[in-house]
């Protein structure tokens, strides 16, 4: 399964990067084409889409490391996929690594969501905390 890789350094210390990357209700706003996403026991979550026009709906996997700042994500089946962020502290920025593994879309869409996931990351982080995110 092929692999994909980009990095960005940010300008937040590590502890407030990894908690606003590990809470699953922010994953709406840093995944582009996610709309919701539901704790559903243990490490399922229950997640919405738009693919493409269509609105998918299923599980997923959620797995946060606070010892190795590290969160996984991913889907089985149809689906077949698995994520990682890992973060790491430079002084009073932040390095975000993150990397994707999927066989079901083309090269240059990957590098584009990839891409997107980081810029909506670095807007929400950068911007400091909103109203919805301290409510």
């Amino acid at each position: 399964m092929p692999t994909y890789r980009r990095s960005r350094t940010l300008r937040a210390g590590e502890e407030r990067v990894f908690e606003y990357l590990a809470d699953v209700h922010n994953l709406p706003r840093y995944f582009d084409r996610m709309t919701s996403a539901e704790p559903a026991g243990g490490d399922t979550v229950e997640v919405t889409a738009e693919v493409h026009g269509e609105t998918e709906r299923g599980e997923a996997w959620f797995r946060v490391d606070r010892t190795a700042r590290r969160i996984q994500w991913g889907s089985e089946g149809d689906n077949d996929y698995a994520g990682m962020l890992d973060l790491r502290a430079d002084q009073d920025r932040t390095i975000v690594d993150i990397e994707l593994r999927t066989e079901h879309a083309a090269a240059d869409e990957i590098d584009q969501s990839l891409d997107t996931t980081l810029d909506h990351i670095q807007q929400q982080i950068e911007a400091g905390p909103s109203q919805d995110e301290s409510s």
